[in-house]
């Protein structure tokens, strides 16, 4: 009897040490990346060697997954956790972090932006000027790869790759190293932490074949936004046709895929970061990103800080997780963090009910149509909790058969419910809007007639249905219309500050056209992506801060052909500074969420205005030190900041008294313990010598504000000049509702505003 128990413990034993021997999972080590032995002659051998010294196996040397060298110190690996804390207690590592899973953040804006002016976006240059300094520059896309049949990347007049590209152009069994071109000129694929997290599967599926091939179209899509060839007679299976045209239409693109069906891994992105840093791109676009984190636990955050020091600007969608508050993405202030706003160009679509209301709403579907013949309208499946949100499953085919469905909107994609709608018999759906998405519409290219409507209009066909006797209904389609007003408005999905990593640096930094956005797509798949949507088409629409995101990258690569000699920190100053917050009927920026006024935690500093930009006048600059000095101004240990700025000598000796002292384009002011917060900023002249700058200050009535001097002449171009403000919460004066407001602080001349938004908090954020 004794024996047998001691077999079975024995057994269940191995069991459990199998167990924890075959858990593994991808683990990213940060390295104190300056304590290598000199008995290794790379770094390389010396994680290798770390790895090994974790087993007695000589190949669990092979279960290091990448190396990364420039954009991070450290590698990635697959690893048991008991590995994972054995290597914690090493004094070379700075730290070892499960894999982080990013998500991505899911024509007519270069005419809304500005950017077909005859006279030229570049004062005394002309449009040729700008496409030829523009040729220049490599936009860097880390997304899921690219198309590179598409239009939107033929190479016609290109001249050659500039000769200090070092980027490649990889093949595999569907992509052929000759796919790229001159302006194609790079494509890479990173996808070993993505195939760990797929515990194998990941090469049975024949979908995910690994190549820099884009099977999803998000990829294909930022790329030709931000730098896409101009291509006529382009458009969404009729909608949106014209000509289409990234920012900036003669840069070079360079396209990294890290995203992959199970999503975008810390360990992948961080490879491709690492490898576009060294082929030379001076522009990074990411439209995609996780949560808030501590900048030395925030992948993005280190990787971008390396590609600011080497000059490369990085620009990275602020998520779609608005209107709440708090919510954003990508918050270090050494990225341009962007949020989404509309164009003035819509696809109206309209449902007439059976008592003659007729509500118009949005819609790209693109079939023959439902007829002109009302039919039955039904709404919430009795029979099932989840039928008014059109779930799978969730409506019976005999109640639905031959009728329009009212749906929510809400925790199932949209076009996915017309799908569910359609198999169970529906002819059409009304897809309505609940508080959480408000009276914002984004088109959507649905497989039957569909139109969304808000939640103002939702509710009332919601009570037409429920008191109406006989509801019936009827769909028709508007086509494409133009100028639509007011435009912009904030999108209600794009991400809203405060900034929770660092509540003293206001967020995002500006939006730009994120809504319905026409450009080039994947054909290896259907324009909603889902698996029974077998059209294919060569541009498709879309919406979110992955969007707007390129938008920003291609324009920051504009300005950067056209001042070469200014930092990234310069260039989103430029952008920050002339961005507008008035939107087309000459009012405040409205946000889609509510139609209420917004404010600068939904659009930042305000929407970009490309050609401001380009001669902004003044520039807040920021030096390499400056943020080393801001992250020593946080609740960081020395070793937290080395992990960032990658630098063995950090000490810290320079930090400032509070984070909010960096030279940033905009104040983010906290009333805490103290009623005055007091802030120094500089600025340097880019424009015309002898130009004097008077201050103009716009603040709520419980803030008095001042500024010191109020006036500034810079005699020369490339003179620096500093200014204090001070902002003193009024005693007796009670803080607003909500204990938030904004203002402004510009400085203007006879042909320049140089404004910065300000955010006021009357508590500390948690």
């Amino acid at each position: 009897m004794a024996t047998n128990i001691f077999f079975i413990l024995f057994v269940l034993l191995q069991c459990c040490i199998s167990t924890l021997m075959a858990a593994k999972q991808t683990y990213i080590v940060h390295m104190n990346h300056h304590q290598k032995p000199s008995i290794y002659p790379t770094h390389h051998d010396w994680y290798s060697a770390n790895l090994q010294s974790l087993s007695s196996d000589p190949s669990s040397a092979s279960s290091l997954l990448y190396t990364y060298t420039t954009a991070y110190h450290g590698f990635a690996a697959s690893l048991t956790p008991y590995q994972a804390a054995s290597l914690r207690q090493s004094p070379s590592v700075l730290g070892v972090y499960e894999d982080t899973l990013y998500s991505l953040h899911t024509t007519r804006s270069p005419e809304f932006l500005g950017l077909d002016v005859e006279e030229g976006l570049w004062a005394g240059h002309s449009t040729q000027d700008l496409n030829a300094a523009s040729q220049d520059v490599i936009i860097g896309v880390l997304d899921t790869g690219v198309w590179p049949e598409s239009r939107s990347f033929h190479d016609l007049d290109m001249p050659p790759v500039p000769t200090r590209w070092r980027g490649v152009c990889e093949s595999g069994s569907d992509f052929n190293s000759s796919s790229c071109n001159k302006k194609l000129i790079g494509a890479r694929s990173f996808s070993r932490g993505s195939k760990m997290a797929s515990g194998g599967s990941f090469m049975k599926n024949p979908k995910e074949i690994d190549s820099p091939r884009d099977y999803d179209g998000h990829g294909t899509h930022t790329a030709s936004t931000a730098a896409g060839a101009q291509v006529t007679n382009a458009s969404l299976l009729g909608y949106a046709r014209g000509t289409a045209r990234g920012m900036a239409t003669r840069a070079r693109v360079a396209a990294y895929k890290v995203c992959w069906k199970t999503g975008c891994f810390a360990s992948d992105l961080l490879a491709g970061m690492d490898r576009a840093i060294q082929d030379g791109v001076d522009v990074l676009s990411l439209s995609l990103g996780g949560g808030s984190a501590p900048y030395y636990r925030d992948t993005i955050a280190i990787g971008a800080f390396t590609a600011m020091e080497m000059g490369i600007v990085v620009s990275c969608s602020a998520g779609n997780s608005g209107p709440s508050k708090a919510s954003l993405a990508n918050t270090a202030p050494w990225i341009m963090t962007v949020g989404a706003g509309t164009l003035d160009r819509n696809f109206p679509a309209y449902a007439v009910l059976g008592d003659g209301k007729r509500f118009t709403g949005v819609s790209l579907y693109s079939g023959k149509g439902m007829g002109t013949r009302p039919v039955s309208l039904v709404y919430g499946d009795k029979s099932n909790s989840s039928g008014n949100l059109c779930l799978p499953g969730s409506l019976d085919p005999a109640w639905v058969r031959g009728k329009v469905v009212l749906c929510d909107r809400g925790t199932n994609a949209r076009v996915e419910k017309g799908v569910v709608v359609r198999d169970a018999g529906g002819v059409g759906m009304i897809l309505a809007n609940t508080a959480d998405s408000g009276e914002e519409l984004v088109a959507d290219s649905h497989l039957l007639p569909a139109v969304l409507v808000g939640m103002k209009v939702g509710n009332l066909i919601r009570e037409y249905v429920k008191n109406g006797g006989n509801p019936t209904a009827v769909l028709s389609f508007g086509g494409t219309v133009l100028n639509v007003r007011p435009s912009p408005v904030v999108a209600a999905f794009s991400s809203r500050g405060p900034n929770l990593v660092t509540p003293q640096i206001l967020k995002p930094d500006v939006i730009g056209p994120g809504v319905n956005i026409l450009a080039a797509w994947s054909e290896a798949v259907g324009p909603t992506g889902l698996n029974m949507d077998t059209r294919k088409t060569q541009f498709n629409i879309m919406s979110g801060t992955s969007m707007s995101c390129p938008h920003i990258s291609g324009l920051a690569a504009l300005l950067k052909a056209a001042h070469p000699d200014w930092s990234p920190s310069a260039i989103k100053s430029a952008l920050m500074t002339t961005a507008y917050n008035l939107d087309s009927t000459r009012s405040p920026l409205r946000d889609a969420a509510d139609g209420t006024l917004s404010s600068p935690w939904a659009h930042g500093a305000g929407h970009v205005d490309p050609q401001k930009a380009m001669s902004p006048g003044l520039l807040y600059d920021i030096s390499v030190d400056d943020y080393v000095a801001f992250l020593c101004s946080l609740d960081y240990t020395i070793d937290h900041v080395q992990a960032i700025v990658k630098r063995p000598n950090v000490t810290c000796s320079r930090k400032f008294s509070d984070p909010g002292q960096l030279n940033y384009p905009s104040f983010s002011v906290l009333f805490g313990k103290s009623t005055v917060v007091r802030y120094t900023r500089e600025l340097t002249n880019v424009g015309e010598a002898r130009k004097l700058y008077r201050v103009a200050v716009d603040a709520p009535s419980m803030v008095g504000v001042k500024v010191r001097p109020s006036w500034l002449l810079f005699r020369s171009e490339g003179e620096k000049k500093r200014y204090t403000v001070t902002f003193v919460s009024k005693k007796g004066a009670a803080p607003p509702q909500g204990k938030t407001a904004f203002g402004s602080v510009s400085w203007n001349s006879d042909q320049n505003q140089v404004r910065s938004p300000v955010s006021f908090m009357w508590t500390e954020l948690l």
